[in-house]
């Protein structure tokens, strides 16, 4: 059976794993790999959303990566077990590949090449992100989002407001709160789905 393979994936893959990529459909909740298991596939998320996130011996659980799309489990490629839970926080399908599979093709130059310009890109978006998590008040953080991750002073949410507060380590209400107040003082414009930077100069 034919499965949607997006153009980016295509383009990076040799043709010994393309012709293994399979697709997997998940819902809300379900676990795409869990902690301490031997891991056996690398995923790319198609569409929908999953998390990688980890539970401490106190019951609290730190969300590490938010992912809507590209691969989740990178740093799983050349370990034994995995070392977080990946969660799936909205339906969606994601491509696995047999991870051996994976590690044999990477002895192919081409392909070893592309596959560290795909990690050193993912490195430069931790690194964005990070400097955004250190900002101190909630209206530079989305300023920062906005202007990074956005196109032309606008950011579509591929998501909800309750997924950003979390992708910016806060509570859903003071995201809310810090967004009303921001349109009062006519920095940004709201929609359902989106955010627009009215004033980008104001960042005090």
């Amino acid at each position: 059976m034919d499965i949607y393979i997006p153009e980016p994936l295509k383009e990076l893959l040799p043709s010994a794993l393309l012709e293994k990529c399979k697709a997997h459909a998940f819902n809300k909740g379900d676990y795409l790999f869990h902690l301490g298991k031997k891991p056996e596939y690398m995923f790319f998320i198609v569409s929908g959303e999953a998390v990688l996130s980890r539970t401490s011996g106190h019951g609290e659980t730190t969300t590490l990566q938010r992912c809507k799309g590209g691969f989740l489990s990178e740093a799983s490629l050349l370990t034994d077990i995995y070392h977080c839970d990946a969660v799936a926080t909205y339906a969606g399908t994601a491509i696995t590949l047999p991870i051996n599979t994976f590690r044999d093709s990477l002895k192919k130059e081409d392909f070893s090449l592309n596959w560290v310009k795909l990690l050193s890109r993912e490195i430069m978006r931790l690194r964005t992100q990070s400097e955004r998590l250190g900002l101190k008040d909630i209206r530079s953080k989305l300023i920062h989002l906005i202007e990074t991750e956005g196109k032309d002073g606008m950011l579509a949410l591929q998501s909800d407001y309750k997924s950003l507060a979390s992708e910016l380590g806060i509570t859903h209400e003071a995201l809310y709160r810090a967004i009303s107040k921001m349109e009062s003082d006519g920095l940004i414009a709201k929609t359902s789905n989106s955010l627009r930077l009215i004033n980008k100069a104001a960042k005090s």
